[in-house]
């Protein structure tokens, strides 16, 4: 399996310097030019875009009567300001449902089925966290008008509080691998990505021929992707465009948000895995593509293979093959190279979340289809009581311990305590290294802490 693993990191470190290299960037690979307003038709020259968000989405440099902004929201949080906005002359939808079935697919597949998006050839996806500038669409649009055969333009995510804490530093160097080296690997290399579920533009067309969006997972983005693909569609990931969005900043957030992630890309692969072999419209190198490196590999090798052999510890899989990860990883971060330690042992510990959540995703029982809204530190600040309203009082102490991370730091410590007293070799200091991050993480010191 390290060998497996090694070799798909190889294979797409390659390929994003490759890309690099040549300068082979999408404006190279796929045709792009300017949407220009025609003398005679006016705006009709600018398809009309289905836009799913607020705030940001009222700035986009866009003709007005040629875009559409819905809010797709299972509260009433918003309706204030998507009142104001539309009081205001923007063509804003608010679109309320009576209840959260599907969650966010359910949400996306109802607006769908609005009249108004009929005469819609593109729809933008922006979850409410995320900011896009300005020139947005007319930076992504271009690649879709331009290339029939796309049915998705991919944003980069940016990040306004990676600085927050050592917890959203770690993470946005495991999501800056995954966007300059995996989406760019995979556009360049196969035509084929995951979509992000957020900052990007499909084709509605597409969209439809694909079947819409499914709620049988909690990964609908990737869902759909999957099943794009299986129709002869290609994605095109964009790097130079990047969106503005907010990274969870507590331990628990992140906990639930890698399980939702993790699981339900594994239990897609469960729900798949025949469909894509059936698949008549594909090749078969796309098929393999899908099958062994998109899901076997990086779905589930990679979790069980972080957590069985680099907390449980051979030697070889001890060094060598995180050596060879993380040095991989510092070449797309070398701003942030003085963290790749503490990146190896945080991510160690998470290893044993995401191999849990692959064994539920694989075996679909426990909580394969459970689904728990990201909390962000800008949403919690601004859900917090105004002054003069009851607060509940701070967490205590035991109420953030986490008992597995606690208990897998105990076993670690005394198998480096065994490697110590009886073995002539240094792999203690490895050993209780990694259990001092699983003590740290089990008693909630990791990410902040804000009161409920």
């Amino acid at each position: 399996m390290s060998v497996m693993l090694v070799a798909e990191t190889v294979y797409l470190n390659a390929v994003s310097i490759f890309v690099r290299l040549l300068r082979w960037n999408p404006e190279r690979q796929q045709k792009w030019e300017v949407l220009q307003t025609d003398p005679e038709t006016g705006n009709l020259a600018f398809p009309v875009v289905y836009k799913l968000s607020i705030g940001a989405a009222c700035r986009l440099l866009w003709p007005p009567d040629r875009i559409i902004i819905q809010v797709l929201d299972d509260s009433t949080d918003y309706l204030i300001r998507v009142s104001f906005l539309a009081s205001q002359g923007v063509n804003i939808m608010y679109e309320l449902r009576d209840g959260r079935k599907g969650y966010k697919a359910g949400a996306l597949k109802s607006g769908m089925r609005r009249s108004y998006v009929q005469r819609c050839e593109f729809v933008a996806v922006f979850d409410a966290d995320f900011r896009p500038e300005p020139d947005f669409l007319r930076r992504t649009v271009p690649f879709l008008v331009h290339n029939p055969r796309i049915a998705l333009v991919q944003a980069r995510w940016d990040f306004v509080n990676y600085k927050e804490c050592l917890m959203t530093r770690i993470q946005k160097m495991s999501l800056d691998y995954h966007f300059k080296v995996e989406q760019e690997a995979g556009s360049s290399a196969q035509g084929f990505f995951g979509f992000n579920g957020t900052a990007g533009v499909w084709r509605i067309s597409a969209l439809n021929e694909a079947g819409g969006w499914e709620d049988r997972t909690t990964v609908e983005d990737m869902d759909l992707s999957i099943r794009a693909c299986l129709k002869g569609w290609r994605f095109l990931y964009v790097g130079d465009v990047k969106v503005k969005s907010e990274l969870p900043s507590t331990l628990r957030s992140y906990r639930d948000q890698q399980h939702r992630w993790t699981c339900g890309g594994v239990n897609l692969f469960r729900k798949m895995g025949l469909e894509i072999l059936r698949a008549k419209e594909v090749s078969p190198w796309k098929k393999l593509y899908l099958i062994y490196n998109f899901f076997f590999v990086r779905k589930v090798v990679c979790h069980v293979l972080t957590f069985v052999f680099y907390c449980a510890i051979p030697a070889w899989g001890l060094v060598y093959v995180p050596t060879t990860i993380s040095l991989f990883n510092a070449m797309v971060n070398p701003s942030s190279i003085h963290l790749i330690v503490f990146w190896i042992l945080f991510e160690n510990v998470m290893a044993m979340h995401r191999m849990r959540a692959t064994m539920i995703g694989l075996l679909e029982f426990g909580r394969v289809n459970e689904w728990v809204v990201t909390k962000k530190i800008g949403d919690t600040l601004n859900e917090m009581p105004k002054s003069g309203e009851h607060e509940d009082p701070p967490k205590r102490i035991r109420d953030r311990i986490y008992w597995n991370e606690l208990a897998w730091g105990v076993f670690l410590s005394v198998c480096a305590s065994y490697n110590l007293a009886y073995n002539k070799n240094y792999h203690y200091v490895y050993i209780y290294l990694q259990a001092i991050a699983f003590f740290v993480v089990g008693l909630g010191y990791v990410g902040t802490n804000i009161s409920p």
